[in-house]
């Protein structure tokens, strides 16, 4: 087990820059969001908002076409594509793929086979990093044997499971639950064995990667249980990456700015009640906390 350090503003304030003037939308990071399924549209809300308060350029969000118009309606500056489309689309092709900087998958698609055979062909086509959470983590523990294709991988993976999704991952790979483990242990073997970055949620979120380190976030408060914050920090991370960040830091950096959101709306309006559109409405604050404008 590695000692852990801490993720700390000052780092942060290392990796977010000032944008130079002469900047355009297609320089600021293209992002590909599949997310979203008849029930949870809110999740592809949420994602989509959390990339573009997190400075995303573009965002193209893929689901199913009966839920374009929630999302259009709530993040007009998101565009949609028909999920159903991606096995025959030349637009999933990976040459066009590679328009993205960042891809995030798993936020409230299901655990079907169908939302699996999805994910697995990005992972499998898509040469750039990848942000995979919540059923997108749960679909690959239920329908990919010891989550080889995660394990084979060669690009960035970056995996963000609460305690509960993380136990599943373990469990698939014949391991023992993170109350057992220890949270710093077993997001680490969650790392090792998966040949991914892990970002482990929860009071003091981890953010671990074999041969990097493992780091402790220093920001957010208890206000930040809430349904829909994770599906926010997906995209803040997603947007991060997408940039040009690196993957590791891009989650140790979405960790920390999250947690900093969280905390500016607790001093707006105190930890009872907030929700996750509280936290990603307090994105451009904490990022202009960062960069000073």
């Amino acid at each position: 087990m590695e000692n852990a350090g801490l993720i700390t503003f000052e780092y942060v304030n290392t990796v977010i820059k000032e944008r130079p003037r002469e900047i355009h939308k297609g320089q600021c990071g293209r992002v590909l969001i599949l997310a979203g399924s008849v029930g949870m549209a809110g999740a592809a809300v949420l994602s989509a908002r959390g990339a573009l308060k997190s400075g995303a350029g573009l965002v193209k969000v893929a689901l199913p076409p009966e839920l374009f118009t929630i999302v259009q309606t709530a993040v007009p500056q998101a565009t949609c594509v028909s999920a159903a489309d991606m096995s025959v689309s030349e637009e999933f092709s990976p040459r066009s793929l590679d328009i993205y900087g960042a891809i995030a998958a798993g936020p409230g698609m299901g655990v079907d086979e169908k939302s699996y055979l999805l994910i697995r062909r990005i992972l499998n086509d898509y040469d750039g990093p990848v942000v995979l959470d919540a059923d997108g983590l749960n679909s690959f523990c239920r329908f990919d044997e010891g989550l080889t294709t995660i394990k084979e991988r060669k690009s960035p993976t970056v995996l963000t499971p609460h305690p509960g999704e993380a136990d599943r991952l373990l469990a698939a790979l014949g391991e023992r639950d993170v109350k057992t483990l220890g949270r710093v242990y077993a997001a680490e073997i969650l790392a090792k064995r998966l040949s991914s970055i892990v970002l482990l949620k929860g009071s003091g979120t981890l953010v671990t990667f074999e041969g990097r380190g493992t780091y402790i976030n220093t920001t957010g408060n208890p206000g930040m249980a809430t349904g829909g914050s994770g599906d926010v920090l997906t995209g803040v991370i997603a947007a991060i990456a997408a940039s040009g960040v690196d993957a590791f830091d891009a989650a140790k950096t979405g960790a920390f700015i999250h947690g900093m959101a969280g905390d500016i709306a607790e001093k707006r309006q105190g930890q009872w009640g907030m929700t996750s559109v509280d936290i990603e409405e307090a994105l451009p604050a904490a990022f202009k906390k960062i960069v000073g404008r």
